[in-house]
């Protein structure tokens, strides 16, 4: 089943008197969504307890789990030490993931920095191929590692780079963020085509069954020349890309991606709206 939820607690959760994690899952049951991203971007600061907790409740209401892993990782870095700590950082969000029974982490790429972009390619193809090796050696292999494709042009994580990376390992799963490549392209998804043709190039590259649960996110967003500036809500209309468009190619396709919905106030009541497309276009 295509499932939707949001990325980390929005306002309406804790206005409507919640205050922990572990209750997230069933709220999030009661409005009718399926996952849930869990937000680590300023850290891994979620011990194994309160891992569990979450992962038990969101068993019970059948919430997809995934978890964002922090913002400033960066595996093209040309300091070995930053290299080193990215390493680390993606180690201990999949060990979170672990504890929480969570089958995906969400990791940004990085930067080019000073670097040269093929370098910087190469660079983190490495890093990733030694980080599949050590979640193995600790017991994580069971947890995809899925690179996001980034909205700004002078981060690695083109639509082109995540899917190179992805080639090296089964274990490696794109997160393929509409609004970013909607703004990192200056404008490109404009239709059902333009949707059509991101799928069909990750098809072609990764092979349909790779594809076919794929891990997505989604949201309108601002851009400038330089790529993304601000994501917005969805009855933002100034702002694209529209979601009907992606839902009728994720119908044709006979995909069941997972939605995170990264809007920018209420994720979850825009995920409700999101799904409600879909499933408006699905009943026909």
């Amino acid at each position: 089943m295509t499932r939707f939820g949001p990325s980390g607690n929005p306002e309406s959760f804790y206005k409507q008197g919640y205050k922990s994690s572990s209750q997230m899952p069933a709220w999030l049951a009661t409005m009718g969504l399926e996952a849930y991203e869990y937000q680590c971007n300023r850290g891994v600061n979620l011990g194994e307890k309160k891992a569990r907790e979450i992962g038990e409740e969101a068993v019970k209401n059948d919430i997809f789990l995934s978890i964002h892993a922090p913002y400033y990782i960066n595996l093209a870095s040309p300091e070995e030490e930053k290299r080193a700590n990215s390493k680390r950082y993606i180690i201990e969000t999949l060990t979170a993931a672990k504890w929480m029974g969570a089958k995906r982490i969400v990791v940004h790429t990085g930067s080019y920095a000073k670097v040269d972009k093929k370098w910087a390619l190469e660079t983190a193809i490495n890093l990733i191929g030694e980080i599949l090796e050590e979640a193995d050696s600790s017991g994580l292999g069971d947890v995809l590692i899925c690179p996001e494709v980034l909205g700004k042009k002078n981060q690695l994580g083109s639509l082109d780079e995540i899917i190179e990376m992805c080639r090296i390992h089964e274990r490696l799963m794109p997160t393929v963020d509409f609004g970013h490549i909607h703004a990192r392209c200056q404008g490109s998804l404009n239709s059902p085509e333009d949707f059509e043709k991101v799928i069909n190039k990750l098809e072609n590259a990764l092979g349909f069954e790779r594809i076919k649960n794929l891990h997505s996110h989604f949201s309108r967003v601002e851009f400038t020349k330089g790529g993304e500036k601000k994501h917005w809500n969805i009855d933002d209309a100034k702002f694209g890309p529209e979601f009907d468009h992606l839902a009728e190619v994720i119908l044709k396709k006979g995909m069941e991606p997972v939605i995170i919905c990264e809007s920018r106030s209420d994720m979850a009541k825009d995920a409700l709206k999101l799904k409600k497309i879909y499933e408006s276009l699905k009943s026909g």
